[in-house]
């Protein structure tokens, strides 16, 4: 396939951009720095310039193309949530959305599928509850967040463009994302479990996160909300055990809530409540995963560092 993709250099756009170079697809990046792209992924992808704010040059890049996918968004936990912080995360990803949406609708022929980014943050703090694709939304900057970006991709579905919406859980990799935060402390004999402990976590590979998106590419069948987890979503406190046998750490040290809300602020819910988040779609469309436990997910990215 010809895909356009913007966000093509982050913690999980790099991942994917090099399996679908792999798969044998043709790439075009959008970024800010296309030198940089090109010496990250080298000479056989397109780097084009844009600032994910204002339409130019960078359309002619949709021409021909059959996929556009959306990863663009400053990270959600790279900060404290000010209210300039929340500004730049809303902005960050609405903007870029709706400026693909809208460079799509210009085209003779529109590509095929959009995939774009979202987050299981759409259905906010439940507690126990089960979840899957057909839950309500929640409360919250999260949520609001989620469903607003959500929002803005859709449009696109009334162009006749098969829309995807991958509503990720906690990535785990060996270099980017919460995991090498949340592992520092172990590393140090200090690590242990975000109290109250019992909250949810739902997690997935970074392997099997870029493989759903392939899968979904390819799969007519897919649209609209897909939840970008593992099926096996486990509790803070077993999160903390598995990640500590991992790295051949005790984890003895719990970390107060009290603590996390006066160092972080309102993001500092996104550790201390949590989703119980299961891949109906996923399940329900065959797709096979790599990692279904976070044991093994776990234990393969620290074995991989030794």
């Amino acid at each position: 396939m010809n895909i356009v993709v913007a966000g093509g250099t982050g913690f999980i756009g790099k991942a994917l951009c090099g399996q679908l170079l792999r798969s044998g697809h043709r790439l075009t990046i959008l970024t800010r720095t296309p030198a940089a792209v090109e010496r990250l992924l080298g000479s056989t992808v397109t780097a084009t310039l844009w600032d994910a704010r204002n339409s130019g040059g960078w359309e002619r890049s949709l021409n021909g193309a059959q996929a556009v996918i959306n990863l663009a968004g400053a990270g959600i936990a790279d900060a404290r949530w000010t209210d300039r912080r929340k500004q730049l995360l809303t902005e960050s990803r609405i903007y870029p959305t709706r400026l693909l949406v809208q460079a799509c609708a210009r085209l003779r022929v529109t590509p095929e599928v959009f995939v774009s980014a979202s987050g299981i943050g759409f259905y906010g703090p439940h507690g126990d509850e089960v979840l899957d694709e057909s839950s309500g939304r929640g409360r919250g900057f999260l949520s609001d967040l989620c469903v607003q970006w959500e929002s803005t991709a859709l449009e696109a579905a009334s162009q006749g463009i098969r829309v995807v919406c991958m509503r990720t859980g906690m990535v785990l990799g060996p270099d980017g994302g919460a995991l090498p935060r949340m592992s520092l402390p172990f590393r140090l004999f200090l690590g242990g479990p975000v109290m109250p402990g019992t909250q949810w976590v739902s997690w997935i590979h970074r392997d099997d996160l870029v493989g759903f998106i392939e899968w979904a590419l390819a799969n007519p069948a897919v649209s609209g909300p897909v939840n970008g987890v593992a099926p096996s979503p486990v509790i803070m406190a077993e999160f903390c055990r598995l990640l500590g046998l991992a790295l051949r750490r005790p984890s003895w040290l719990p970390v107060p809530e009290f603590v996390l809300n006066t160092a972080l602020g309102e993001l500092g819910s996104i550790m201390t409540t949590g989703q119980r988040v299961v891949p109906a779609v996923a399940e329900g469309h065959g797709y096979q995963f790599r990692f279904r436990e976070a044991q093994g997910a776990l234990q393969a990215i620290f074995s991989s560092l030794r």
